[in-house]
């Protein structure tokens, strides 16, 4: 199976952008319950305030499919509400080439 990656846009409701980076510190801190779970990293836009991306790396369709259904992540993922203006954009993605990474 060929490892899967994905960048999440996440933007934080008006004024609560600080309150949502926080929030993503402690999924990405959850996300240790997830073992196929390569890369988890989260970014803040430089030139969009209060938009943030997730860049991750799965070791697998299936290690995809159990990202964010475990009880530290379900709990931790529960601190996004009220903290986003909508649904994140998600694109999925096939990685080619990687320094760091054995694909």
């Amino acid at each position: 199976m060929s490892k899967i990656s994905l960048i999440a846009k996440l933007t934080a409701v008006e004024g609560k952008a600080d309150e949502l980076a926080d929030a993503i510190r402690n999924v990405v801190a959850a996300a240790d319950e997830e073992p196929g779970l390569e890369v988890y990293s989260a970014h803040a836009a430089d030139d969009e305030p209060g938009v943030f991306y997730f860049f991750e790396i799965y070791a697998d369709a299936d290690a995809k499919d159990v990202h964010g259904k475990g009880d530290r992540m379900r709990a931790a993922m529960g601190g996004f509400g009220g903290l986003l203006a909508g649904r994140p954009e998600i694109t999925l993605m096939t990685p080619v080439a990687a320094k760091g990474l054995d694909l």
